[in-house]
């Protein structure tokens, strides 16, 4: 039982830990989900297919699948969350 004692201790203190991470990670999470297919999103994916955005600019929020990755997993931890 000490055994079961401090391992769930040690998971519970991880996951504490875990989601106040999350919890401070939802405004991004938000942004980027308004950004995500918006007007100003389509206007920089036009932008940065025309040449007019800076080379040594970081692109991964033009890249669809990456903002949707996160978006998804946002919605699949939501789901793990209910249970």
């Amino acid at each position: 039982m000490e055994r079961h004692l401090k391992h769930a201790s040690a998971a519970l203190k991880r996951l504490s830990s875990a989601l106040d991470k999350y919890d401070e990670a939802k405004a991004d999470i938000a942004a980027l989900s308004d950004y995500y297919g918006s007007d100003l999103w389509k206007q920089d994916f036009a932008d940065d297919e025309a040449g007019l955005l800076p080379k040594n600019l970081k692109r991964g929020v033009l890249a669809e699948d990456s903002i949707w990755n996160v978006l998804e997993a946002y919605r699949e931890l939501q789901e793990r969350t209910k249970r």
